[in-house]
C-alpha cells in the first residue's frame, strides 16, 4: 500500500494520473502540484460571452484506437457525453486536407482514383510509390527519422512533401530529426514485421493505433458505429481539465494546489521530500507528470544520470494565431492545410476551425475562424529569441499568410496571439534508447517515481492521458 503519492504537473496527464489513482484504496493520500495558476496545461479555450469558442492548443481529439477509447470512456466518466461535438469520417473537414505548394492550394488525394491518379503536387500517382516499396529490403537500424524510413520506401517526393507537411502539423517538428520507432512506431513495427505495405499501415496508424485493451463505453461504441473521425467539446477542449479538476476537488480524495511550483526533489531511497517555495512536503512515491526538463531541473543533485537523460529531450516553441472575419472566406472547404518546410519553413499550416466546428461561431451573423501555426523547430531560425519575438510581428505574419495562401482580403474582426513556449516535444533518432536507460536507471536504483506526460511516450492529448493512466495503474493495479 502506498501511502502518499504526489503527482507533480496539473496538465492533462498530471490530472488524468489523479482521476485513476483517486479510484484506488491502495493510496491514503493524493497531492496534486501545479505550478500556473490553473490546471489544464496547452488545452486552454478562450470563451466569448456571444458563444464564440477559440482553441489555443489542441482542437480536436481523435477517438480511435485504445488511447483514444480512454479518452471517451474519461468524458463519459465525468459526465460530458452531451457535450461531445462529433464530426464523422464522411465529413468534408475529414475528406478535405490540403498542402500549400508552388504557391497554391492542392487537395490531398483521397479514395481511389486519388491514389491512381496523378494528383498535384505529386509528378506520379502515389500508387507506384506502393509499388516502389514491395521490392524494398528492411531497413537495418536500430532507429531511423521519418525521413529516411519513408524516402527509402515510398521515395523522395512523397518524403519531402506529404510527410514533411505531415510531421510539422503533427509535431511541429523537421522529419529529417524525427524518429520513425518513437513518432510512428506502428511504421516502425510493421516494417521490422515484414508487412508489406508501409503506405497502407501509415493510414491505418492514422485510422487506429493499436494499444491495450481498453474496454468501450456507450460512448466508444456510439463513436464506432456513428464513425467519428474527431470530436470537440461545446466549451471547447479546456473543459476536459476543469471537470477532471471538479472531480478531484469534489471528491475528497486528492488534495490540489496550484500556483505551488516545485523547487527541488531529494529522497532518502524509500521516499521523496518536495521542497516548495514555502516548506516541504514528503511522499512516499512520485508521478512526474512535468515536462522532462523541468524535472530534471527539480531532481538538483538526487539522480544526476536520470537528470541528464530528460535534459536531452528536446522541445519546439509554436506561436497559435487564432483568427476570426466577417462573413464566409474561404475559397474552399476541409480541415485546413499543411504547409511543407520546403515552401515557407515559419509558417506550418493553417486550420479552417469554422468547417469542423462551426457551433464554436458566435451567434449572430455568419463569420471564419482560422488559427495559423507558425515555428516548431524553426522558430528561433526565422523569427528569433522567443523571449523577444512580439505579438505584433506574428500577428501581422499569421494575417499575410490568410491573405496569400486563400486569398482573404479583408482584416480579421478578432485575433489573440498564444506563444506556446517548449509545448512540443522532440523524439530525435535514439530516444526509444534514451528512454530505456531512464527507465532502467529508475529500477536499479529503486526510485519511487514514474513517468507520465508527453515528454516520453506521445505527444496527443490521448497519449497523455493514457501516460497519465498507466502511471497510475503500473502503482496500485487496475482500477
Amino acid at each position: 500500500m502506498q501511502k502518499t503519492v504526489a503527482v507533480l504537473g496539473g496538465g492533462i496527464g498530471g490530472l488524468s494520473a489523479c482521476f485513476h489513482l483517486s479510484k484506488s484504496h491502495q493510496v491514503s493520500k493524493i497531492v496534486l502540484l501545479e505550478g500556473d495558476g490553473r490546471f489544464g496545461g496547452w488545452l486552454s479555450s478562450t470563451r466569448r460571452e456571444d458563444g464564440a469558442v477559440f482553441e489555443h492548443g489542441p482542437r480536436g481529439i481523435r477517438p480511435a484506437g485504445a488511447v483514444g477509447r480512454n479518452t471517451l470512456n474519461m468524458v463519459e466518466e465525468l459526465g460530458l457525453e452531451s457535450e461531445v461535438l462529433p464530426v464523422t469520417y464522411n465529413h468534408v473537414a475529414s475528406k478535405n486536407r490540403y498542402l500549400y505548394v508552388g504557391g497554391q492550394l492542392h487537395k490531398m488525394p483521397s479514395g481511389l482514383g486519388g491514389v491512381l491518379r496523378t494528383v498535384p503536387p505529386f509528378s506520379r500517382p502515389l500508387v507506384q510509390s506502393g509499388l516502389k516499396e514491395i521490392l524494398i529490403s528492411r531497413g537495418k537500424e536500430e532507429d531511423e527519422s521519418v525521413h529516411s524510413f519513408v524516402s527509402r520506401r515510398l521515395g523522395t517526393e512523397l518524403a519531402d512533401i506529404a510527410i514533411d507537411s505531415l510531421c510539422r502539423g503533427v509535431f511541429a517538428g523537421d522529419c529529417r530529426k524525427l524518429s520513425v520507432r518513437s513518432c510512428l512506431p506502428p511504421l516502425y513495427n510493421a516494417e521490422k514485421a515484414r508487412v508489406p505495405s508501409s503506405w497502407e499501415c501509415c493510414w491505418a496508424q492514422v485510422r487506429e493505433s493499436p494499444g491495450p485493451d481498453v474496454p468501450p463505453s456507450t460512448l466508444t461504441k456510439r463513436a464506432a458505429q456513428e464513425n467519428w473521425a474527431q470530436w470537440s467539446l461545446k466549451r471547447g477542449l479546456q473543459n476536459l481539465p476543469e471537470a477532471l479538476e471538479e472531480r478531484m476537488r469534489n471528491g475528497g480524495r486528492v488534495e490540489v494546489h496550484k500556483d505551488t511550483p516545485v523547487m527541488g526533489l531529494s529522497t532518502n531511497g524509500t521516499g521523496w521530500e518536495i521542497q516548495l517555495e514555502v516548506g516541504t512536503i514528503k511522499a512516499d512515491h512520485i508521478i512526474a507528470a512535468l515536462p522532462a526538463k523541468a524535472l530534471a531541473s527539480a531532481l538538483l543533485t538526487a539522480a544526476q544520470p536520470l537528470s541528464q537523460q530528460l535534459r536531452e529531450i528536446a522541445t519546439v516553441t509554436v506561436a497559435v494565431v487564432n483568427l476570426e472575419y466577417e462573413g464566409s472566406v474561404l475559397p474552399v472547404t476541409g480541415f485546413g492545410h499543411l504547409v511543407p518546410s520546403s515552401e515557407d519553413r515559419g509558417l506550418l499550416g493553417v486550420v479552417y476551425d469554422s468547417v469542423p466546428f462551426p457551433q464554436h461561431n458566435r451567434t449572430g451573423g455568419p463569420t471564419t475562424r482560422l488559427t495559423v501555426m507558425m515555428g516548431g523547430a524553426w522558430f528561433q531560425e526565422v523569427f528569433g529569441n522567443p523571449e523577444e519575438v512580439t505579438e505584433q510581428l506574428l500577428l501581422d505574419r499569421a494575417t499575410q499568410a490568410v491573405t496569400s495562401h486563400l486569398g482573404v482580403t479583408t482584416l480579421p474582426i478578432w485575433s489573440v496571439v498564444a506563444l506556446l513556449k517548449d509545448c512540443i516535444p522532440q523524439y530525435y533518432l535514439g530516444h526509444w534508447k534514451r528512454l530505456e536507460n531512464m527507465r532502467q536507471y529508475i529500477r536499479d536504483h529503486n526510485l519511487p517515481l514514474s513517468l507520465a506526460g508527453s515528454s516520453y511516450d506521445g505527444v496527443s492529448v490521448n497519449d497523455v492521458i493514457f501516460s497519465g493512466r498507466s502511471a497510475a495503474e503500473d502503482l496500485v493495479g487496475k482500477v
